[in-house]
């Protein structure tokens, strides 16, 4: 068996060309940034530019305040950037890694990393989210930032460390999908 096919999460849509009135060159694909959902979840899809402003506060992209609501919890993430989720999902994240025993190093260590700094905040009337200082400074934000749909959780990055983690992560990603796809993960 060469590939392992379940539940993506993302519902195709058609691309329609201009001027084709059979619509015979139509073909399958996903509009960036859509939102998909399953079961009331929520996929967050898309990267967008944006800039924090001199309060610490970063807009998000209005697909993404239209379906996370008003309430979420900022957090450290992995690879120097911040996670973003709606509360219900962070809660959800929270669970899992309360699965894991308190006896267990490496479980307290993952813990506190996405907890100890983590921040409740309230989406604005203006779209923005305000990032604490320390968080600010965990991720190396500047003034230019980018902000992408991961999935389940959005992240918040600077955009010089998001453009080198692009460029440096670009010739591994085959090997990387190869090996999840052993494991029977894709």
């Amino acid at each position: 068996m060469c590939c392992k096919v379940g539940w993506s999460g993302i519902e195709w849509g058609v691309w329609r060309t201009g001027g084709d009135p059979d619509h015979s060159r139509a073909r399958s694909g996903i509009e960036a940034g859509r939102l998909i959902k399953r079961a009331g979840d929520s996929v967050f899809l898309g990267e967008y530019q944006h800039t924090l402003d001199a309060k610490g506060r970063v807009s998000l992209p209005r697909k993404f305040r239209d379906e996370i609501g008003v309430h979420v919890v900022v957090s450290k993430g992995l690879d120097n950037c911040l996670y973003v989720y709606p509360a219900e999902g962070y809660r959800a994240f929270l669970d899992n890694l309360l699965s894991a025993s308190d006896f267990d190093r490496n479980s307290r260590a993952v813990r506190r990393h996405f907890t100890a700094g983590a921040t409740d905040v309230d989406i604005d009337g203006a779209g923005r989210v305000s990032v604490s200082q320390a968080l600010r400074e965990f991720a190396g934000l500047t003034r230019d930032v980018v902000v992408a749909g991961v999935a389940d959780h959005i992240e918040i990055w600077d955009a010089a460390a998001w453009a080198a983690y692009e460029d440096a992560s670009a010739p591994t990603i085959e090997d990387a999908a190869e090996a999840l796809a052993r494991s029977g993960i894709l």
